[in-house]
């Protein structure tokens, strides 16, 4: 039996990006951009522990809403589990990590905390 299971969202440029940072932070196994439509869908191949089953992903949580965006400046931004989680960043050029946002001293939307 393989150690992930596929799921498939319909795809955003945000979407889009958020998948490449979870990506390269080696929460998800793979993933797949499809463009069969007007707006095309994202597959995402999950990635849990050989042994224990465990996912990558504990928790993923939204910050920011559509009634109630976040927003934080460079000295402030989120840290998630004192740095061992992701906090996924909208700034000015383009979207980031916490870590990558600070090192460039840049604020911005808080989109979600991935530990």
């Amino acid at each position: 039996m393989a150690n992930h299971r596929v799921v498939e969202i319909p795809a955003s440029n945000l979407k889009k990006e958020v998948t490449k940072i979870l990506f390269e932070k080696g929460y998800i196994l793979n993933y797949k951009f499809e463009e069969d439509n007007k707006q095309g869908n994202i597959k995402i191949a999950l990635k849990y522990h050989p042994v224990t089953k465990l996912a990558a992903i504990n928790k993923l949580e939204r910050a920011s809403r559509p009634g109630l965006r976040k927003y934080s400046d460079a000295r402030n931004l989120p840290r998630v589990l004192n740095g061992l989680g992701v906090a996924i960043i909208s700034t000015s050029r383009g979207v980031m990590t916490d870590k990558e946002a600070r090192n460039l001293n840049l604020g911005g939307e808080v989109i979600c905390y991935v530990s």
